[in-house]
């Protein structure tokens, strides 16, 4: 009852060093069935068969069986009545299907399921497509492909720069470059010209840049201009930026345009590799880090900027249908006060934060990258976490926030899995 065709529905992986994060286990609960019909299809294909039931069609293809609802099927229908193939958007009107809606005839042959309705509308569906399209075959794929690393793993693969003109002439350097960043959650673009116009160029050749509160491009010194530790030179420890947004920036650019003394070096951890630790160790404080919402504030009455910010949220967040880690929000800086958390959860909730942080922390999970002039760098906002040394001297970067959908859409645009 195996196809082979589908064997890259179980056979996801992210490399050598990476993990895939696996599903939520599921209970099917009751199969609500009319008489048992079951019908295979025709004896040249036997990987395939079928069963009505009361409200849902069950169809096993290969190693997977789905559950899908006629409401669902009706819904989805790419005929030219139902979906415009020019626009890829659906004509069909969801709320005028039947909700009680049943089909009059169902038949299966080898690649495709027919399916028959009241009215006389006939639906086709490509088997294949309904085995990547279904919730059974989504909760065993994974959204974005990843390598999970810590310092070692990164140094031995020896992941390449990308040069400037490569990134910003062609499509292959691009295309590099932005494996690169959706594999690790990091990348570098060399001999960038060290001003904070070039590095805006730069940025815009991948996204829209996302203004915020602290402006479209900023200057980043030690001069104490926002309310904000980073605008000094005392180190600071890992963290995500903007946790304080209802959503926080995807990704983040550094570009370190001067430094005239010792120290600064910029650290990175993948968050999504501590994260992982956690949920092998202990899966009880991944899940209990993934359910429970915080609140992370940022508050500033400095010169003139009066700004007061409010994001809510997990520390880890993850796609319900097969757990897949998205997003981290992890700063101990903004982190509000805890006013979300009844007393019983509480204290559960701190031993997890502190397992997540004691992962986070450890030395072989810490990637230190001393940041020079035409050497920019591109951080995941939502994966790794940065933080730096203490400096001396006068250190100056440029940099931005990048909006997700658009870097998102450039990686597909490209034909990468995004």
């Amino acid at each position: 009852m195996w196809c082979p065709r589908l064997a890259w529905l179980l056979g996801g992986r992210y490399g050598s060093a990476g993990r895939r994060w696996p599903w939520l286990p599921r209970d099917p609960g009751p199969v609500l069935a009319v008489p048992a019909r079951c019908h295979p299809t025709a004896p040249a294909s036997p990987r395939c068969a079928w069963q009505l039931h009361q409200d849902h069609l069950e169809l096993r293809y290969g190693s997977t069986v789905m559950r899908l609802d006629f409401v669902w099927l009706r819904d989805h229908c790419r005929s030219a009545s139902c979906y415009n193939t020019k626009t890829k958007q659906r004509s069909l009107d969801t709320a005028s299907v039947d909700l009680a809606i049943q089909p009059q005839a169902v038949r299966v042959d080898e690649t495709t399921l027919f399916l028959t309705w009241p009215d006389g509308h006939v639906t086709r569906y490509g088997l294949e497509w309904l085995a990547r399209n279904s919730y059974e075959g989504q909760k065993q794929q994974v959204m974005h492909p990843r390598i999970l690393w810590n310092a070692e793993i990164y140094r031995q693969a020896q992941v390449p720069s990308v040069d400037c003109r490569s990134f910003l002439e062609t499509d292959e350097g691009l295309k590099e470059f932005l494996q690169n960043f959706l594999l690790y959650g990091i990348a570098f673009v060399e001999n960038v010209t060290p001003t904070k116009e070039d590095t805006e160029i730069l940025a815009e050749r991948i996204s829209i840049i996302r203004e915020t509160i602290y402006g479209r491009m900023w200057y980043f010194t030690s001069d104490f201009s926002r309310g904000d530790t980073a605008y000094t030179k005392l180190a600071l420890d890992r963290h995500t930026d903007t946790t304080y947004f209802q959503e926080p920036c995807g990704i983040q650019v550094f570009h370190c345009l001067k430094h005239e003394g010792t120290g600064g070096r910029t650290l990175l951890v993948d968050g999504f590799h501590a994260a992982e630790q956690v949920l092998r160790q202990a899966p009880e404080h991944f899940e209990l880090l993934a359910k429970v919402p915080l609140k992370h504030e940022y508050v500033e009455n400095v010169g003139g900027c009066h700004n007061h910010m409010i994001g809510v949220g997990p520390v880890l967040n993850v796609y319900p249908w097969n757990n897949e880690l998205y997003l981290i929000r992890y700063n101990n800086y903004d982190r509000a006060v805890i006013n979300t958390v009844p007393h019983d959860v509480v204290r559960r909730w701190y031993r997890a934060h502190r397992a997540l942080t004691a992962e986070l922390r450890r030395p072989d999970n810490e990637l230190w990258v001393k940041l020079k002039p035409g050497k920019a760098l591109f951080v995941d906002n939502w994966r790794v976490l940065h933080g730096r040394e203490a400096f001396t001297g006068y250190r100056q970067l440029c940099g931005c926030y990048l909006t997700r959908d658009d870097v998102l859409n450039t990686a597909r645009l490209l034909g990468l899995q995004a």
